[in-house]
């Protein structure tokens, strides 16, 4: 089984690594120009984490996961946006950190001596023991307590000759050689490219008996796999914080921390870690059809989402991030205005396209792609950079074509590029709700209340991201990646 991932994961490999981009700082090696002030100048704080049932997932078509809601609150704390790139490498987040390509590794890093000399650590922001996973006995539930301890392996002289697997790039590595130094036994350690929870999985599966993890994700992994044990304790209590880089981050260091020391005061800290680590819905979750990492869906419609969108030359999950906004995947959903359905059409536009919207969820969904296409015939003569011109067309399917062609005569009018959105078209289609711009001659339609669009586009395209971070273009699912959270 392990060549066989061995070999899997060197084909697929792309999807360890990231699934976007920082355009802005890609190429950029200078690490000075990437502390708070910076950050806050750019409006975009760019971090790094692994995708897995804890950290950061998909949940019928949700982003959700402990790092990824406490990389929210900080964004909001410092009132910039938050770009995510997903990562399951270790050694590749640290890269990432180093290029300047991330300002922050927002995993859950066991503080070590050897790691400190590489980055900064924040404070931290749990703390957690190393375990053994072990397989319980054959048959162990007709089995009396002593009889199943009496097959387990509890103390550090019990590893001694032991296979033992941990995560490449993991500290657990280090930490089971320090074992082998003060007991004088040796311990065949085998570090493989896989997170945690996928070597859980292995031992539970018995294609290996033992691994080596940290007791959070071992204890939120014993409720998804109840052959396992995760019960013998190997270190003490150690450290978990986010990591920055070793120079240049002054600012950033002290803000994260101090944000952090307040951040875990409050009870928002605490629903938000008992959500993740002592759910007892984290098991139904984790086995549903709509948890993307094992089964690459958002939703019931994904067949019917593809199919559509290739009529229109969209990527798949772009059109299922328009669907999620609309109607959160439920078919029967009307509007205060009689929108209908899961991208929420008006009767009378399918009705312009021959399409009764109401007879099925496929219907809807053809219905809409149209409209979308119809929008295409409009913009794409007029925007030729295929990103503006989706955000044109995002914008216009919430506001309708005219207010959006309003807001572009008024950029021109006023000195602004009609053919760019974000800092151009959208501050004007916002000024549509004020008297002097609604009532100028260049525009047709009238007043319109902008705030809603801009948002619309805005979070539609950031939902598309995660999208892209987590489920591969084809759709596949990636259940061979591990699904849940690991300190590293």
């Amino acid at each position: 089984m392990i060549k066989k991932l061995l070999i899997l994961l060197t084909i697929t490999g792309t999807l360890f690594f990231s699934c976007s981009e920082n355009p802005t700082n890609k190429d950029k090696k200078d690490s000075a120009a990437f502390d708070l002030d910076s950050i806050i100048a750019r409006g975009k704080l760019v971090a790094v984490t692994d995708f897995n049932s804890t950290n950061y997932f998909l949940y019928k078509g949700e982003p959700m996961g402990f790092h990824y809601e406490l990389l929210k609150a900080f964004s909001d704390h410092l009132g910039v946006d938050v770009e995510i790139i997903s990562e399951n490498s270790i050694e590749n987040a640290f890269s990432m950190l180093k290029d300047g390509r991330v300002d922050l590794l927002a995993m859950g890093l066991t503080v070590t001596p050897s790691r400190k000399e590489e980055i900064r650590f924040t404070e931290p922001i749990d703390s957690t023991r190393q375990v053994l996973v072990q397989r319980k006995p054959h048959k162990w539930q007709k089995m009396s307590f002593s009889d199943i301890e009496s097959k387990m392996l509890r103390k550090h002289s019990d590893l001694a000759n032991k296979s033992i697997y941990v995560q490449k790039g993991s500290s657990h590595a280090g930490f089971l050689n320090q074992i082998s130094e003060e007991t004088g036994q040796p311990l065949n350690i085998i570090e493989v490219p896989f997170e945690a929870e996928a070597l859980i999985e292995l031992v539970e599966k018995g294609e290996i008996n033992y691994a080596v993890c940290d007791e959070n994700l071992a204890s939120v992994n014993a409720t998804y796999f109840p052959e396992i044990d995760v019960a013998t304790q190997l270190s003490d209590l150690q450290n978990l914080a986010w990591g920055i880089r070793k120079t240049n981050s002054e600012q950033l260091q002290k803000e994260l921390d101090q944000w952090i020391v307040n951040f875990k005061t409050t009870q928002t800290f605490a629903i938000l870690y008992n959500k993740y680590f002592k759910n007892s819905r984290s098991n139904a979750i984790v086995k549903s059809n709509y948890y993307a990492l094992s089964t690459g869906k958002v939703s019931q419609w994904d067949d019917l989402i593809k199919k559509y969108s290739a009529t229109i030359h969209w990527d798949w999950r772009l059109m299922a991030s328009l669907i999620y906004q609309e109607s959160r995947f439920m078919p029967d959903v009307i509007s205060r205005v009689g929108a209908y359905g899961l991208m929420q059409i008006m009767p009378e536009t399918g009705k312009n396209f021959g399409i009764d919207i109401t007879s099925s969820p496929e219907n809807n969904i053809k219905a809409g792609a149209k409209y979308i296409k119809w929008l295409h015939n409009i913009f794409d003569p007029m925007i030729s950079d295929d990103n503006e011109r989706t955000k044109f067309i995002l914008a216009s399917y919430n506001a309708g074509p005219g207010h959006i062609l309003d807001a572009m005569r008024l950029a021109e009018k006023n000195g602004m590029d009609p053919h760019k959105w974000d800092g151009n078209v959208a501050v004007w289609i916002l000024k549509k709700s004020e008297p002097q711009y609604y009532n100028d001659i260049v525009v047709k339609y009238g007043y319109f209340k902008g705030k809603e669009s801009v948002a619309f586009v805005s979070e539609i395209l950031e939902r598309f991201e995660h999208y892209k971070n987590i489920i591969p273009e084809n759709n596949e699912p990636i259940s061979f990646v591990p699904h849940s959270t690991s300190p590293k």
